[in-house]
């Protein structure tokens, strides 16, 4: 779940959401017992695992708060840490502000001294490794889910185009971005009425996470946006998509971004598996079976992906701990795989069949396991800067004052990397 400040999962609106067991006068934890508070951003497919874990732990409430953008979230939870109240007990720590925060470790409870060290194998080494300290002697957060990728589009458009409809055949006309580029092409110069993806930043992010293992900065958190070619490869292939007419020009989250899943507005969107849930709720039941799911163009990369933490400043750090570990189990990450899609970062889980063999009948019945699965345990992460989203959002800005016309692709380049230059700075 994740980047710029238009990527995370959920509605325009950013809404706070109690979890069931949490209604109108269950706000305030009943005699003798402890109340948890956990905060979320998007979906993260939590809500009969909490019902599970109150059931079997009678002492225990959770209340579940959800912001829904993560651009929402972020900031608050940065107010809420350094404040030093306000944060609950149970956080999700979404990856490109993980690093950041893992500056001050303090903040956090060390999970390691909960017991969680005798939990690693149930984690990818990567993802494990991503929340534990250099030092090794202090672990942030367990990991929730990967941003396993895919290639989402409309069935319906795609026959419209002229274009192939059966995934192997749409998966093989773009091996890399230049043919989804030609592809795109194609689409557009059929008229079907429809845009072939969204909005350029969705794409010029899954082609940014396949250029190699660092983007903005360096492991040293040198600013180096610049001057990484992958940074400007990314850039000039999304800009090549503008020019060619391909994008919809939507804000990411916003209402005419929401509305364009149910009324077809475009025919592609990349696809991390947490995407999924975000297209089923968006687009509806009369929808069912015109969305399918084929490859992503070039290799994969991991686009997304959160862990839980808890905060230092939790009053019952321990059973908090003990949450944390249950939502994350392999057993909660299968269990919020089939609720929100949400890809597990647990091997056990991958390649449980309820995983592995899992098909998603709104989406034609495409074999998701096998398609998000294939190539997850072998993604490797990307490093992030500390302040790798506030580079990403003056990107993400400069690119939609390109798809606008309010700026020159060169002007707008500048724009971002004096941007990026002054955010750092500060």
């Amino acid at each position: 779940m994740r980047l710029w400040k238009a990527l995370a999962v959920g509605t325009a609106t950013a809404v706070v959401l109690l979890a069931a067991g949490c209604g109108s006068g269950e706000e305030e934890a009943e005699a003798g017992k402890v109340t948890l508070t956990v905060k979320t951003f998007g979906q993260f497919g939590y809500d009969d695992l909490i019902k599970s874990y109150q059931a079997s732990h009678p002492d225990i409430v959770v209340k579940q708060e959800n912001i829904a953008k993560l651009a929402d979230y972020t900031p608050k939870l940065q107010q809420w840490l350094t404040a030093g109240s306000g944060a609950g007990d149970v956080v999700a720590l979404e990856e490109g502000i993980l690093i950041k925060l893992m500056g001050k470790p303090d903040q956090f409870v060390n999970l390691l001294d909960q017991g969680a060290g005798e939990l690693k194998g149930n984690f990818l080494e990567w993802k494990w490794n991503q929340a534990l300290t250099p030092d090794g002697k202090k672990l942030v957060g367990l990991g929730t889910d990967i941003g396993a990728q895919g290639m989402c589009y409309r069935t319906d458009l795609f026959a419209k185009a002229g274009l192939p409809t059966d995934r192997a055949a749409v998966g093989a006309l773009w091996p890399t971005w230049d043919g989804y580029l030609a592809t795109g092409k194609r689409f557009v110069a059929a008229s079907t009425g429809s845009s072939f993806f969204d909005t350029a930043g969705g794409v010029y992010q899954n082609i940014l996470m396949q250029q190699g293992d660092q983007t903005y900065f360096d492991r040293e958190n040198n600013l180096i946006a610049e001057t990484n070619p992958g940074v400007r490869a990314a850039w000039d292939q999304t800009i090549a998509m503008i020019d060619g007419g391909l994008s919809g020009k939507l804000q990411m989250w916003g209402p005419a971004w929401n509305a364009g899943f149910k009324k077809g507005t475009f025919a592609t969107i990349p696809c991390p598996a947490w995407m999924l849930g975000v297209i089923k709720d968006q687009a509806g039941p009369e929808n069912a079976g015109r969305w399918d799911v084929a490859r992503v163009p070039g290799e994969g990369a991991v686009r997304g992906g959160s862990f839980l933490a808890v905060p230092a400043q939790s009053k019952h750090p321990k059973e908090a701990a003990e949450l944390a570990k249950f939502l994350t189990n392999p057993a909660g990450q299968i269990a919020a795989f089939k609720a929100k899609n949400n890809f597990p970062s647990s091997p056990q889980a991958i390649d449980d069949p309820a995983v592995s063999s899992a098909v998603n009948a709104y989406f034609n019945n495409a074999p998701v396991g096998k398609i998000f699965g294939q190539s997850a345990k072998s993604l490797r992460p990307v490093y992030l800067g500390p302040d790798n989203q506030v580079v990403g959002d003056g990107i993400g800005d400069a690119l939609t004052a390109v798809e606008q016309g309010k700026l020159e692709p060169d002007k707008a380049w500048s724009k971002a990397m004096t941007d990026a230059k002054r955010a750092v700075d500060k």
